[in-house]
């Protein structure tokens, strides 16, 4: 995927879909309410058009908030959110959906892209998000549909059952933790990769190979690892609370890491111990 041309505004067409998922995104994970409305905000005047919350962040309200605030048309601005469990049935855990989406965009609103949260709650679980997530797709209040924390098992047991491919795969990716086996199984199948924890939750700001290219390059470490995820071909979410951070980490439209830069990073894969939240089970 070119990455020379990319600006804050550069979108990839989703897969089966006429809609385009912002190439940058902004996380809002363990951000409180009050202090999500003015983060969001101030990402906003940054420049990102992307929001990533979940249910189990308990912000939608405030990410609703925050995009009514910033009187941006909320045709600019493309939110995903997640949910983590299901009803006791199909229409219990549609409803949940709808709840969520009224939460970010009111009565009539929608939300532009869905996730199942996780595949951990079992078979029956991920089924029942899932058709309740087609049904929400159906009805127009949710755009497009797509999983989090999949490995290739869970979205190939979606064909057994669903009529449509997910859109987008959201997983834990950092040079650290590059799970190489769904990136690649995501790629071959046109699924377009989200990468949450992009910035390692600052574990590994004083990595000396990461501090290196920064100081050769005069760059932060999150400018480095969020352009790294650019560069990739995934959907990077990078999260902070603090105004010169949000805006910082969306500087990285005017430089390009070097092959050299990619094939250093690139080595400091460790596989499924890398990952400080969750590696997916292929």
């Amino acid at each position: 995927m070119p990455t020379s041309g990319l600006t804050i505004t550069s979108a990839i067409t989703l897969p089966h879909s006429p809609h385009r998922i912002p190439r940058l995104g902004f996380g809002v994970f363990q951000s409180p309410p009050p202090t999500c409305v003015s983060s969001c905000l101030q990402a906003f005047r940054t420049g990102y058009r992307h929001v990533d919350t979940a249910q189990y962040y308990e912000n939608e309200k405030s990410v609703g908030r925050a995009i009514r605030e910033s009187k941006i048309p909320r045709s600019e601005i493309f939110v995903t959110t997640k949910i983590l469990s299901p009803g006791n049935d199909v229409e219990a855990t549609y409803k949940s959906i709808v709840q969520s989406v009224t939460k970010l965009d009111g009565d009539n609103g929608y939300v532009d892209l869905f996730l199942i949260h996780s595949p951990n709650g079992g078979v029956e679980s991920r089924k029942l998000m899932w058709l309740a997530l087609e049904k929400a797709k159906e009805q127009g209040k949710v755009r497009d549909i797509g999983v989090s924390n999949y490995g290739i098992g869970h979205i190939e047991e979606i064909k057994e059952f669903g009529k449509w491919p997910p859109a987008v795969n959201q997983i834990e990716l950092h040079p650290w933790c590059q799970q190489r086996e769904i990136v690649k199984y995501c790629e071959d199948n046109s699924i377009v990769i989200q990468a949450y924890c992009p910035l390692v939750r600052n574990q590994k700001a004083h990595d000396k190979t990461l501090l290196a290219i920064c100081e050769e390059r005069k760059l932060s470490p999150n400018q480095v690892l969020v352009r790294y995820c650019l560069q990739k071909g995934w959907v990077p979410l990078p999260k902070s609370d603090t105004p010169s951070r949000i805006t910082s980490n969306a500087d990285v439209f005017a430089f390009e890491l070097s092959d050299e830069d990619m094939g250093k990073l690139d080595a400091l894969d460790q596989g499924k111990k890398g990952a400080i939240v969750q590696a997916v089970n292929n």
